[in-house]
């Protein structure tokens, strides 16, 4: 380790960084300035990685939780080689640069991981940590090592105070996940002010008692920073935190120390006196010296060489294990959603609930997609989530692909999204679709970084039934709906369930949400022969007019087989022949078609009716709100068939709007 260099890199992070903030005016000088030396220690030195190869699956992994700091990241980043260029640097936090004001993952090489909303980048660190876990159970062999890496996070005080910390750090130490090492930014400093106004826990203490192991040190030494870091990897069944002590802002003269350099740029005076003190030209903007380009020269070919002999391996590997190989590449198999149709054998009429259905769906499709990983928030029975064809991943068996998260809503879910982001894996997890609410700022982050992580919300309405208003979902599917890239699935029977589990496992640009029932569902007899495909699109025919369609009903879930039955259960033979049923399991889908497949579902020239047993919010856009039978308010407690009847999910209401359409 060259001391010397690694001071030079260190330094020039400091520059480029408030220079950067200062173009921009706008950013967070504090964590590169005061964690400088941190940054040119893993990329400078500790870490390993291929700068030309950024989603190389053995690379060591970085997630900068606080990502409010994110230009310690992107100078590192453009230093080590990724393709991040000093134009982009320049750019930083303007519109349509890679260098955003948090990390976004996609956009710039080398961001393992979109930050921002504090504490969440270390719930993903401990998914890449379990990732790896699971990945060298299965493809390492007593021949070749194929998996074997660390998982670095970069935590500040504000991560440490958000509850999601706590849920992630205490299942990260229950499984022993030894090879994620998280360094804490311990500078005592917050938007706000001083740490003591709000944060005196003892953090020690508190790791400690999650089953961590725990270090100290400074962070402007590097030998300390090394130590404690070699000691980290010494101990195999524990993570560890490494606590720096370190000022935030170091090195200006008038701010260092203080909340005025954790979220403002410095301004033109202070980047001055900074540089000054700092021992730089002030009047060289954006500069860096030559000789940081050829240090990393030289860092490169020795990642590469590291990166060439771990390909050697790989392809001795792949050779002597075809079939792990195949495995390996995570291919996705086609036409499995017909295959999983006819194994289960439903017939017209056959009842499930669709959570049943759905353990049907995991039990067909992860037997042929074997990197499919899930678990559940302390409700595998209800949720129906186990896995039949696998074991429980632990500390002792790292080769289980389901997981139990405890009650850890948000830890679950940005877990999940780490596992996600390790290359592997497609992950799903489980919960009540009422405490989707817990895990909402992880679904937002899968959202925003395109992941395909499956959610298994079950018990989706009012029909929970004894439970109460608590447990009733009835404004969650319309604000799931509200967040951006979401897709929510409501299918109405047990075969829809099959369907759309089967698309969202080939959906990885965009996270899926499964809202299932609790009480069983009939099976229905489709009208389209192309159903299969045509849900796809999001919504289909299920029963067609015999004469010129005049009304369209459209249903989700369990209101579809109600909208059936309740025009089955009319004694008035030929009234209904001009009504069209739409089952419409994924709303956002259907919207995103062209408008002559919505035409050809709804007619402009039809009366359109809504039933779904939520609030109406967004239906509007295709039924009036007159036309619309939905809830509105909160639920009630009692049986199932009690409160749905109280809330008018009855065939005597469903008959009585479409009378009046």
């Amino acid at each position: 380790m060259d001391k010397i260099k690694l001071e030079k890199i260190a330094l020039a992070s400091r520059i480029l960084s408030i220079d950067a903030i200062q173009e921009a005016n706008s950013g967070h000088p504090g964590l590169p300035l005061g964690a400088a030396e941190l940054g040119a220690y893993l990329y400078g030195y500790a870490m390993n990685y291929n700068a030309d190869k950024p989603d190389w699956i053995n690379r060591d992994r970085f997630i900068l939780s606080a990502g409010h700091g994110s230009m310690f990241l992107y100078s590192h980043l453009h230093f080590a080689g990724f393709k991040i260029s000093i134009e982009d640097i320049k750019n930083f936090r303007k519109l349509g640069g890679i260098c955003a004001g948090h990390p976004e993952y996609g956009i710039a090489p080398g961001v393992d991981a979109t930050t921002g909303p504090l504490g969440q980048g270390l719930a993903m660190g401990v998914g890449v940590a379990l990732g790896e876990t699971i990945a060298a159970d299965k493809y390492n062999t007593d021949e070749h090592t194929l998996i074997d890496h660390y998982t670095y996070v970069l935590v500040g005080d504000g991560c440490l105070a958000e509850g999601i910390t706590s849920e992630a750090s205490s299942l990260a130490g229950h499984l022993k996940l030894g090879k994620l090492i998280v360094f804490y930014d311990s500078n005592r400093i917050t938007i706000d002010g001083s740490t003591d106004l709000s944060f005196t826990e003892n953090v020690e203490a508190r790791y400690h008692s999650y089953g961590w192991q725990v270090l100290k040190g400074s962070m402007y030494s590097y030998d300390e920073i090394d130590r404690l870091t070699q000691e980290a990897k010494n101990i195999t069944d524990k993570p560890t935190l490494i606590i720096l002590e370190s000022d935030i802002g170091k090195g200006s003269p008038n701010k260092q120390g203080t909340a005025d350099v954790h979220g403002s740029a410095l301004g033109v005076e202070e980047v001055a006196l900074t540089k000054e003190n700092l021992g730089v030209d002030p009047s060289k903007k954006f500069y860096v010296e030559p000789e940081i380009y050829k240090i990393y020269e030289n860092r490169k070919k020795e990642l590469k060489n590291k990166y060439n002999k771990w390909m050697d391996v790989y392809e001795s590997w792949s050779k002597q294990n075809p079939e792990l190989a195949i495995d390996f590449s995570n291919v996705k198999k086609c036409n499995l959603i017909k295959d999983a149709i006819k194994a289960a054998g439903y017939k017209s009429g056959d009842s499930l609930a669709t959570r049943e259905a759905s353990a049907k769906a995991i039990s067909y499709y992860s037997s042929v997609y074997t990197n499919l990983v899930g678990g559940s928030a302390d409700l595998s029975t209800p949720n129906r989530t186990s896995i039949p064809n696998s074991t429980v991943y632990s500390a002792d068996n790292r080769g289980g692909r389901y997981i139990h998260y405890g009650v850890r809503e948000f830890a679950m879910a940005a877990i999940a999204n780490g596992l996600s982001l390790y290359g592997c894996f497609k992950p799903f997890v489980g919960t009540f679709l009422a405490f989707s609410d817990y895990l909402r700022p992880a679904l937002r982050l899968s959202a925003l970084m395109k992941l395909g992580v499956l959610y298994v919300f079950t018990h989706d309405s009012i029909y929970v039934g004894e439970d109460g208003p608590t447990h009733q979902a009835v404004e969650h599917l319309a604000s799931l709906r509200a967040i951006p890239n979401v897709l929510v699935q409501r299918p109405g029977d047990p075969e829809e369930t099959l369907a759309v589990w089967g698309y969202a496992l080939e959906n990885d640009e965009s996270p899926t949400i499964l809202a299932l029932t609790r009480q069983g569902l009939p099976v229905i007899e489709k009208y389209d022969p192309n159903w299969i495909d045509n849900i796809k699109k999001g919504a289909y025919i299920a029963k067609e007019a015999t004469k010129s369609v005049k009304k369209v009903i459209i249903a989700t879930g369990s209101e579809v087989a109600l909208v059936m039955d309740s025009l089955k259960s009319s004694n008035d033979d030929g009234k209904f022949d001009d009504i069209r049923v739409i089952s419409m399991p994924c709303r956002e889908l259907f919207y995103a078609q062209a408008e002559e497949y919505q035409k050809k579902l709804v007619p402009k020239n039809a009366s359109v009716m809504v039933v779904e047993a939520g609030i109406k919010m967004g239906w509007e856009r295709l039924a009036d709100p007159d036309n619309i039978l939905s809830v509105d308010v909160f639920g009630e407690s009692g049986p199932a068939s009690e409160v749905a009847k109280h809330f008018n999910f009855t065939n005597e209401k469903v008959l009585e709007m479409i009378n009046n359409l």
